[in-house]
């Protein structure tokens, strides 16, 4: 499975739940389920590369503002969510945390920014498969987010640095 066929599969999940993250989840096993087990093995490890590459600090706060607070767990969930945004969210993304301002039209904090369940998904669907969970991937794990590490509780930075942001969410 390539780049394109992964960004595919998580735009027509996402298209046909209406944006639910919980029904983009079980769509997205259903549809993963049709593949053979290398297909999901490589969905998983595009899904894995990409919820490493959005482990950086301006995403964290980014997250912290949407979301009204985000500690390690919600901000698991908000990259899961990110990816199951789709390629131009989620890169729009990461060139520019800020942008998350618009690139997201309709955003709920009660209800959007978590879709842990789209972290799953792969796995879910492997084992539908085979019967056994999904072998490691054995991709490196970051320990420390990247980036230079933003104070969340000083709002004059968050201000300043996610203005867009700030003036949308805080």
């Amino acid at each position: 499975m390539d780049e394109t066929e992964f960004w595919e599969i998580i735009d027509s999940t996402r298209a046909a739940a209406d944006g639910d993250p919980e029904e983009q989840a079980d769509l997205l096993i259903e549809r993963l389920a049709l593949l053979d087990p290398d297909s999901v093995t490589d969905f998983a490890r595009h899904f894995e590369t990409r919820f490493a590459r959005a482990f950086r600090w301006d995403v964290w706060s980014a997250a912290d503002i949407m979301l009204g607070g985000a500690d390690d767990e919600a901000f698991d969930f908000f990259r899961c969510w990110l990816i199951g945004q789709g390629r131009h969210v989620f890169e729009g993304a990461l060139h520019s945390p800020d942008d998350l301002a618009f690139l997201v039209a309709d955003f709920d904090p009660e209800v959007d920014g978590d879709a842990e369940e789209l972290g799953y998904a792969a796995d879910e669907a492997y084992e539908q498969l085979t019967g056994v969970r999904l072998p490691d991937l054995e991709l490196p794990r970051p320990g420390d987010p990247e980036g230079e590490q933003i104070d969340m509780d000083d709002t004059d930075l968050l201000a300043d640095r996610f203005p867009k942001l700030w003036a949308r969410f805080a």
